[in-house]
């Protein structure tokens, strides 16, 4: 599949039918898988062979689907969890333990920032928080000795931060540790990561890449870039002897896979945040329409900006393709084709203005998601980040009055019209 375009691994990457197989990726509803003899599931447990015999480990169609987005990416291997939170935490606690560090950006969604420094803090992992817009050296004072990995978002939700890769990846790298990025927004239609220097990918595939809120899911994609060996010491998970499994060796028997393997037959096994075979299913049936769906947010998206920003009821906007835009140059570096279909501004008056206009509109839905087919609604401080303090509302670049505005696919006019005849009322 290297040589295809990305529109066509959209469609055929994955599962590759054999003569007589179904045609479509078919859905393997089944939490075993036989074998004649014991020493052959013997060798399966050792991960002497590869092979299938438990689901929560797992399974074919998950796998098939974890491979599309790998060749999506450019990646060397991909691992599908139940919701994107997992795969964050999958990816970050692959490679740390109680009595490690974490460098992650102030503008990371609420829930990770909650994920990194709230629950893995009782697990003994403590972390930093560093501007995103920080100095290369200013970067550098966060790290420790103990620190293990940094953690960003390509575009920061909801804050629409675009994230300067390259400097990010040559301070986790001048300290010997990977740059783990959350590329839900950008998706790989509008960026790589890895062609930018970054190590780790992590989607929550519940957004763009399903596209129709119909299923919860997330995907962690190794680079196979990192050079663990040459850091033996900071990752004794991958260049040591695992005793949960006889004794193996991640980056001796797996190479570029280590990290991924060790993910699937350490984390997975023991923590067990599968995907159904069923969501995988209707995961790739949204992947095989990406590259068509993601152009289309995101020409929106610039249309609704574009009128906002000219509203005499509307205080600011931000996002990223719009020229004027603070990331507008960043954007048009790591996104040349688009940013994403997801907008932010406040309207004057304040938040409860805010607020009150989001009850008005008739078009988009007040709901707890983003990304996806149908243009949605949210007010962040009231609702995804409610948790944060007003301080770290500002660290986030979540002001009080942001409305984040998740614009669909449907006739941009009828998003415009929808809104203009809430400002109305205004």
């Amino acid at each position: 599949m290297d040589n295809y375009r990305i529109e066509t691994k959209c469609i055929q990457s994955g599962y590759r039918p054999s003569k007589g197989e179904p045609r479509i990726l078919p859905i393997i509803q089944s939490t075993t898988f036989k074998y004649d003899t014991s020493d052959q599931m013997g060798k399966l447990f050792d991960l002497e062979e590869e092979g299938y015999f438990y689901t929560r480990l797992q399974n074919p169609t998950n796998d098939f689907v974890a491979q599309k987005i790998c060749d999506l990416e450019g990646g060397v291997a991909a691992m599908l969890t139940s919701s994107g939170q997992a795969a964050n935490y999958y990816a970050v606690f692959n490679i740390c333990e109680a009595g490690d560090h974490v460098i992650c950006s102030s503008s990371i969604y609420g829930g990770t920032f909650n994920l990194l420094t709230v629950t893995l803090k009782k697990m003994g992992v403590e972390s930093t928080i560093v501007d995103p817009d920080a100095s290369l050296e200013e970067l550098s004072k966060a790290f420790q000795p103990n620190t293990k990995c940094v953690v960003a978002e390509t575009i920061a939700n909801p804050a629409l931060v675009v994230l300067d890769i390259e400097k990010f990846a040559q301070a986790a790298h001048s300290h010997g540790v990977p740059l783990i990025i959350d590329n839900t927004f950008a998706t790989p239609i509008n960026c790589r990561p890895f062609e930018w220097g970054a190590d780790i990918v992590t989607h929550s595939t519940t957004k763009y890449m399903d596209g129709h809120a119909a299923t919860v899911g997330g995907c962690i994609v190794d680079s196979g870039n990192f050079d663990w060996e040459a850091h033996a010491d900071k990752f004794p998970g991958l260049t040591k002897p695992d005793d949960s499994y006889h004794g193996v060796v991640y980056t001796e028997r797996f190479g570029k896979k280590a990290y991924i393997t060790k993910a699937t037959a350490q984390l997975m096994r023991d923590l067990g945040s599968i995907p159904s075979p069923q969501n995988s299913f209707i995961l790739n049936l949204g992947l095989e329409s990406l590259h068509l769906r993601v152009p289309r947010h995101c020409e929106n998206a610039l249309a609704v900006a574009e009128y906002l920003s000219q509203h005499e009821k509307v205080a600011w906007v931000k996002y990223p393709g719009l020229k004027g835009d603070r990331y507008y140059e960043a954007a048009r570096k790591y996104m040349p084709d688009g940013t994403c279909g997801v907008l932010c501004f406040g309207l004057k008056g304040g938040r409860e203005v805010s607020v009150g206009f989001m009850d008005k509109l008739r078009l988009a839905a007040i709901v707890t998601h983003v990304a996806d087919a149908r243009t949605c609604i949210l007010h962040p401080a009231s609702h995804t980040h409610r948790q944060m303090t007003d301080e770290q509302l500002v660290e986030a670049g979540v002001a009080p009055d942001l409305i984040r505005f998740s614009v669909g696919i449907e006739n941009k006019d009828d998003i415009i019209a929808d809104l203009e005849q809430a400002l109305v009322t205004v």
